[in-house]
């Protein structure tokens, strides 16, 4: 949904309210599991946050904290929301003189001894993308480094996305790296 100006908290939680009865907006859920569908972009971006257990488990922090939204210009409501599968978010975003919001729900969740994540999966009519999100941190046991890993499946969903392809791409590009440096930042903190 685009608008003119930014959400009100109201706004946002009417909109949370009406996104939890839409089904995902791709056929099957889980396509940042296997192979990649053809007509959809693929984005897949890493950084290394640090090495050995201190490391991982301030990553693991960062995302249970959604860190990877903290970049000023996108907002995550709710804040806290658990990961858990079922759990739905709205992303508000400032553009060029306009803001959207973009609803997702957790499709999956990972919880391995060197592993962390989940993804979540664009919801019908309240995305302005068709797709799917992994947000992951790995402690790799070969050389102990750890990494946030970003990978995002997608494609537009609405007129005004394909419209504006050359413009989607730039917001994607830039909230991949704005996500890996916030997840940098986070994770160096030594209060996680």
């Amino acid at each position: 949904m685009f608008l003119i100006r930014r959400p009100s908290p109201a706004a946002i939680d009417s909109f949370l309210l009406r996104a939890k009865d839409h089904a995902f907006s791709y056929a099957k859920p889980g396509l940042t599991r296997g192979t990649n569908p053809a007509g959809y972009q693929v984005d897949h971006n890493r950084v290394r946050l640090g090495d050995g257990e201190q490391a991982y488990r301030r990553g693991v922090s960062s995302i249970r904290d959604w860190e990877m939204f903290n970049l000023g210009w996108v907002q995550l409501f709710p804040r806290k929301a658990p990961i858990a599968v079922g759990t739905t978010v709205a992303a508000v975003i400032r553009h060029f003189g306009f803001w959207s919001i973009n609803a997702s729900r957790i499709v999956y969740t990972i919880e391995e001894e060197r592993r962390f994540g989940f993804a979540y999966g664009t919801l019908h009519q309240q995305h302005a993308e068709d797709g799917e999100e992994r947000f992951s941190v790995e402690w790799n046991s070969e050389d102990d480094s750890v990494t946030y890993d970003l990978l995002a499946i997608s494609k537009p969903q609405q007129w005004q996305t394909r419209m504006a392809g050359p413009v989607a791409r730039a917001l994607q590009r830039r909230f991949a790296r704005d996500s890996l440096a916030a997840m940098v930042r986070a994770a160096a903190s030594p209060s996680r």
